[in-house]
């Protein structure tokens, strides 16, 4: 049973919400899970002025991902930051080069999954991970989000991301509020849902 994790991160709170997601989905007996990510699209110039070329060089060694390879997981479980209520722009170019893949119904009965982060907490959370799924649905994948078992996400003690669609975080309108132990918790448990759903479909 292999699982992709597949993230864009630009200054490290996907990428947090990336690990801990493969933590729990590796905490499923039988899960081999692989974390990669998608290509940058931006020029480091312009990364430099962003601030982010620093943030980025923590996942620099994992490897990144092509279109093509989707095909091998029996899950895969994207995550990427909000951009105006939608998912960046690097992961939806990754996504548009899967053509070949719907083509061929590659990803038809494969579990689909997409957590996000925002600036703030009405940022567009949910609709990005809604669009996520309309992706997902296109190539005929099943969709997994984030139940409300995950008792976390019903917390009104603390200021949290999470929602029944899949985790999330919130990172601050300066990006200095980095994914609380909370966030990290329902990635975890969303990561060991979908692998557990995986290793149910593969028996």
């Amino acid at each position: 049973m292999k699982i992709l994790v597949l993230f864009y991160s630009t200054y490290g709170h996907i990428h947090a919400l990336a690990e801990a997601v493969a933590e729990g989905a590796n905490s499923v007996p039988g899960a081999e899970v692989v974390v990669k990510r998608v290509p940058e699209t931006l020029p480091d110039e312009i990364l430099v002025k962003m601030g982010a070329q620093e943030a980025q060089k923590a996942f620099a060694h994992i490897p990144i991902a092509t279109p093509q390879e989707l095909a091998e997981y029996d899950a895969i479980i994207f995550g990427a930051p909000t951009r105006f209520g939608m998912m960046a722009a690097q992961m939806k170019a990754f996504l548009d080069a899967t053509g070949g893949l719907w083509a061929k119904q590659s990803l038809k009965g494969k579990v689909g999954s997409a957590f996000t982060s925002t600036g703030t907490q009405h940022g567009g959370q949910e609709a990005t991970v809604l669009g996520f799924h309309t992706v997902l649905l296109h190539h005929g994948m099943l969709i997994a989000g984030l139940p409300y078992s995950f008792a976390g996400q019903s917390r009104m003690d603390e200021i949290t991301g999470g929602s029944p669609y899949g985790a999330s975080t919130i990172a601050g309108g300066d990006g200095s509020r980095m994914p609380s132990e909370n966030e990290l918790e329902g990635a975890r448990y969303q990561g060991r849902y979908v692998a557990e759903i995986a290793d149910k479909l593969s028996r």
